[in-house]
């Protein structure tokens, strides 16, 4: 037995060391949690929140709670909030303020409960003809320290050959301006023109690509659906949109987030008042996981993104009575 006992103990002291100094590695979802940010209605109340631990079973954080109540706009509403961590450590929301507005709102928060004062960034405003400002997004470009904004408009006669495909007269083209302190904002340019009417613009990087999610908005023919492009840069150029990546369904307001080793693509089945969702481990292969996913009831237009499970904890705190 000693003889034994000697060959074995420098084993038996090594598993025994692993077991009581090297913590198991956690899950992905252990340090942090999935939230999306979305509003009900024509957005006239607010901001609403909901969380996942695994990307497919979604909940309220507190049911019917306003987490931030619209200001800014002349229809003072808050509809298709966008919500990202920016390079500053603090979540940043855009959101549309109003259907025919030409601006957008923004605010920033370090917990999602306090808020800054709302901001109004009149982004379309040196175009008098513009139609609108819709569904705008924030994308923090770490290669180049700076924030993209990026949303849908139309302005009439721009693009004679698309004219009269959409709904009434919109025919829309996405548009963008960065900044780095969201106070000088760059000259807005035309940020991607795929041959078509186009809005909802959602975009990730993914390696060394960036990857853009947008919905087809042709109604004759009808079209409706989401599709992809890719480019080096968040400004382009961006590719010809691929072929459609949902099914026979209207769908709108994509949102991409990578959670445990996959891509999970929220998307809003309006016409269905429905979510839908589809799953990619390589954002080329698409599995419809809509039947999967559970979701608030009236749930409209919003953001999926990553947080720290402490921001969670201290949301359902602040919510709690």
């Amino acid at each position: 037995m000693t003889t034994l006992f000697r060959r074995c103990w420098p084993l038996c002291f090594l598993l025994a060391t692993l077991l009581t100094t090297s913590p198991i590695a956690p899950a992905e979802a252990t340090d942090e949690v999935l939230l999306f940010s979305f509003f009900r209605g024509n957005g006239e109340a607010g901001l609403f929140l909901a969380w996942s631990e695994d990307g497919l079973k979604w909940q309220e954080i507190k049911p019917d709670y306003v987490w931030l109540t619209p200001k800014v706009g002349e229809s003072v509403l808050m509809r298709d909030p966008c919500i990202i961590t920016g390079g500053d450590g603090q979540f940043h929301m855009v959101w549309t303020p109003g259907w025919h507005e030409r601006g957008i709102g923004h605010a920033t928060s370090k917990d999602l409960i306090h808020w800054s004062e709302q901001q109004y960034i009149p982004v379309m405003a040196h175009e008098e003809s513009a139609r609108n400002a819709w569904a705008p997004e924030v994308y923090y470009d770490e290669a180049s320290t700076q924030y993209y904004l990026f949303w849908a408009t139309t302005i009439p006669g721009r693009f004679p050959e698309t004219e009269g495909q959409g709904d009434g007269e919109n025919n829309h083209r996405m548009y963008y301006t960065t900044t780095k302190d969201f106070t000088a904002f760059s000259e807005t340019k035309l940020l991607y023109d795929p041959g078509f009417n186009v809005i909802d613009s959602n975009i990730i990087k993914a390696g060394e690509r960036y990857v853009m999610f947008l919905k087809n908005e042709t109604l004759t023919p009808e079209e409706k659906n989401l599709r992809t492009a890719t480019a080096e840069s968040p400004a382009g150029p961006w590719s010809p949109a691929s072929p459609k990546i949902t099914g026979d369904y209207w769908a709108e307001g994509p949102s991409a987030v990578h959670w445990n080793d996959q891509w999970y693509l929220y998307f809003d089945k309006y016409r269905k008042h429905a979510y839908g969702a589809l799953r990619s481990p390589d954002l080329t292969a698409w599995e419809d996981v809509s039947e999967h996913i559970v979701m608030p009831d009236g749930i409209r237009h919003g953001t999926a993104f990553r947080a720290p499970r402490a921001i969670l904890n201290a949301l359902q705190a602040h919510a709690t009575p």
